[in-house]
């Protein structure tokens, strides 16, 4: 019976864990440089947008699945092309307006929801994602194009630099779809945050281990506990990147102890 249990475990978290991996493979990346320019509420604003665009998609159109991330690429190409121009302004002016396109996207997919007698399951999905619920034929598209952006960020720096609010917003679009908007955040910055003082492919490793880390122990718990994935997701980054600022600070204290113990 053990064993029956955790067969049937592993066959219901392996698409969405395959989905969290996919989603670290560009995200790791992107939320080095989202720090590096900082512009942290990039991805917040993005994914809304992009949220936006799938849900107005739904309400006018009656699209829904891959028809519903055609609206929504667009929608977060737009933002993201707003975005990149406002770079000239300076980054006071960039982050104040990215603040505010999110509030606006945020406020818009609710008037779009009034009246629907699901609003509430719709906020929850485009906020709290699904990622429990993904399915194999939605994962082959999306990590096809995951492993492309990949390879533009990791085998052409150059060009990546150049179109990097394209591709953000490519990403960007093809997660909320996948984990929501609070997921999305969380697993752009939380990792960046740890590995933000290690250099080059130290920090992008450190990065994709504390993703790893955070989302296999995070659907772990939520199909255990029956909680809803995408907050435990949220809350697993935040309690590995603790664990891991902890566990450093704890060894600089030994140091520093047995450094005060050879002066003595």
């Amino acid at each position: 019976m053990h064993s029956l249990f955790t067969f049937d475990m592993l066959k219901l978290l392996a698409p969405a864990l395959a989905a969290g991996y996919l989603v670290a493979l560009t995200h790791v990346p992107l939320g080095r440089e989202v720090l590096n320019r900082g512009i942290v509420f990039l991805d917040l604003a993005v994914a809304q947008v992009a949220g936006l665009g799938a849900v107005m998609a739904s309400a006018l159109f009656d699209w829904s699945g891959p028809m519903a991330q055609i609206p929504a690429f667009i929608a977060a190409m737009l933002a993201a092309l707003i975005f990149s121009k406002l770079e000239r302004f300076g980054q006071t002016i960039q982050e104040a307006c990215i603040g505010c396109a999110f509030v606006l996207a945020a406020s818009l997919a609710i008037l779009m929801f009034a009246g629907d007698p699901h609003a509430g399951e719709g906020m929850s999905s485009l906020l709290a994602g699904q990622i429990l619920w993904v399915q194999w034929p939605s994962l082959l598209v999306a990590g096809l194009i995951y492993v492309l952006i990949a390879g533009c960020l990791f085998l052409y720096p150059v060009i990546a630099q150049r179109h990097f609010y394209a591709l953000f917003a490519l990403s960007i679009t093809l997660s909320v779809q996948l984990v929501g908007v609070y997921l999305v955040f969380a697993s752009l910055i939380l990792p960046a945050l740890v590995a933000l003082n290690r250099p080059g492919r130290q920090g992008l490793l450190v990065g994709y281990a504390v993703s790893a880390a955070a989302v296999t122990g995070g659907l772990i718990v939520s199909v255990i506990s029956d909680l809803p994935s995408g907050p435990v997701l949220v809350c697993s980054y935040i309690t590995v990147a603790v664990v891991i600022y902890a566990f450093k600070r704890l060894n600089m204290l030994k140091f520093l102890i047995r450094l005060l113990n050879c002066c003595l």
